[in-house]
């Protein structure tokens, strides 16, 4: 036996998710192992020949109150809670007859789920669990006595070490302890988050839960780096399915994380393209179907489309997958596929195609968190989604409606470049995109080297739109612009210097909206 290993001769098994307990009990069954269990679990463990005795029996008590109390006893909790070694304990449990427990198996009624499914309060209130994070603390307390399972996944190993070693290691123990604090500290952060917006809280600071469901990958942004993936809710990437290919690197998702933000905003629009490279939009545009929407994004910068994450805001068809497939990309996402199209991409078996199914709502994914040293920096999420009614013309020259629809669409994409960002957009495509420069005006030549670079029809640039995700502090990023061609141009406005930038819009006769919002995206 290892050192300090606390051998299991009872467990108390409470379960809501009863996925794999049947053959988890039978195998400490087999170990000679007591059993207590509750309600709906007893009934199914006795059900299928497990040797069971129900939690009444403990605790000398009926299940009252439809259920809400059952296991808060004190001769549940302090066969729970006695001391390792200690003789006071010893007496007062063996003087009130209190058999020690030395297992405790327990998951938690799926709140998230039903506040998900339902507005019925009652029911929301009903499935907030009581006793099992009770129980769940009370035997994670207590590791140096008590092994406390809370993951179905982990039945198979610490079957093995009770075979094995007839119980668990302190170590063990204690990292089984931490996992449950995780369970009960994002169980209570749920609940905590879903009272506040009952009550109507608009400002409130979202607690953020320490979710256990998780995935380790392989490496960080750099090999020498660990990482893991943590989902806290079901939209975003807890909706994701892959269909196909490598596990997501940490540079997958981040890029993939870009990607589904940017297509959020056109979730509802006309057929939807964009191509993605570490992080920032290279090619975004908008047809009739989802297939010229691929070809018109791809056209504003195959170079860096090369190893891209594509996403479209429609299925994704057969003869679309076939034009995809000719250029290398890392992952296509979409809300669906065709069948001919999935046959297409089988051919590429490393090609990741994921399938989201809910991308954002308004019951979660409301705050931005970045780490610091020594800190964190935490940020509503900007969901600010650039409308017609926004838009304030503020030159004498007025944009006709089809310059508004490009000047839209420009804005919407230049809220997912990395500022310094620059659009050059036509007949609702990208033409040139400049990113991430400590100037708008190096952004801008960038934009228009790209446009160059990728040149496909030299009238393209005629009549275009631009969009700058802030204002222009100067006249002369401007000026670079109308030379470019730009006849009208989207900003959110409020320089200083706005009046000689208007003038400058003025003399070339181009025309110039405010948004009155900024889209920083460092």
């Amino acid at each position: 036996m290892i050192m300090n290993t606390i051998e299991i001769k009872r467990a108390l098994i409470s379960v809501y998710d009863k996925t794999g307990i049947i053959e988890f009990a039978k195998g400490l069954e087999k170990e000679g192992v007591e059993i207590i269990s509750t309600g709906g679990t007893a009934t199914l463990l006795a059900q299928n020949g497990i040797q069971v005795k129900a939690i009444e029996e403990i605790t000398k008590f009926p299940e009252i109150l439809g259920g809400r109390v059952k296991t808060l006893h004190p001769n549940i909790y302090a066969g729970i809670l006695s001391r390792l070694n200690n003789t006071d304990d010893s007496d007062i449990i063996k003087n009130l007859s209190i058999q020690e427990i030395d297992l405790v198996v327990v998951n938690l009624y799926p709140f998230q789920k039903i506040v998900e499914t339902t507005d019925n309060l009652n029911q929301i209130i009903e499935n907030i669990d009581i006793g099992g994070p009770s129980m769940i603390r009370a035997s994670a307390k207590n590791y140096n006595r008590v092994s406390i399972v809370t993951n179905i996944e982990s039945y198979p190993s610490i079957l093995e070490d009770i075979q094995n070693n007839g119980g668990l290691s302190e170590e063990g123990r204690a990292v089984l302890a931490a996992d449950a604090y995780c369970v009960t500290a994002s169980y209570d952060a749920m609940i905590a988050n879903w009272f506040k917006k009952y009550l109507g809280y608009t400002n409130h600071e979202e607690i953020i839960s320490l979710s256990r469901d998780e995935k380790i990958l392989r490496y960080g942004e750099n090999p020498h780096q660990n990482a893991l993936l943590r989902t806290n809710s079901s939209t975003g990437f807890g909706s994701i399915e892959k269909l196909q290919g490598k596990e997501l690197s940490y540079n997958n998702i981040n890029d993939a994380d870009a990607a589904l933000q940017l297509i959020n905003d056109f979730k509802d629009d006309m057929p939807t393209f964009a191509i993605i490279k570490h992080t920032n939009p290279c090619g975004v545009a908008q047809r009739n179907n989802i297939l010229d929407a691929y070809k018109e994004a791809l056209s504003c910068d195959p170079t860096s489309a090369f190893g891209g994450i594509l996403i479209a805001n429609q299925t994704i068809d057969d003869l679309t997958a076939i034009e995809i497939t000719k250029v290398f990309s890392e992952v296509i996402i979409a809300p669906g596929f065709t069948e001919e199209a999935l046959q297409v991409f089988a051919t590429k078996k490393n090609l990741r195609i994921i399938k989201f199914h809910q991308l954002l709502d308004d019951t979660s994914d409301k705050k931005i968190i970045k780490s610091v040293f020594g800190g964190y920096l935490i940020q509503d999420r900007d969901e600010f989604v650039i409308q017609k009614n926004n838009l304030k013309v503020v030159t004498k020259k007025k944009p006709d409606d089809t310059q508004i629809d490009d000047l839209i669409f420009a804005f919407k994409v230049a809220k997912h470049v990395k500022s310094n960002a620059i659009v050059y957009a036509k007949n609702k495509k990208t033409i040139g995109i400049g990113a991430g420069q400590t100037s708008r005006v190096d952004s801008s030549r960038i934009a228009i080297q790209k446009y160059h670079e990728n040149l496909v029809d030299k009238d393209e640039k005629s009549g275009c739109v631009i969009a700058s995700d802030a204002f222009f502090p100067f006249s002369d990023g401007l000026s670079a612009a109308i030379d470019f061609g730009v006849k009208a141009v989207i900003q959110p406005g409020g320089s200083i210097r706005d009046d000689d930038v208007i003038k400058t819009a003025d003399k070339s006769n181009v025309a110039m909206v405010f948004t009155g919002f900024r889209h920083f995206k460092h």
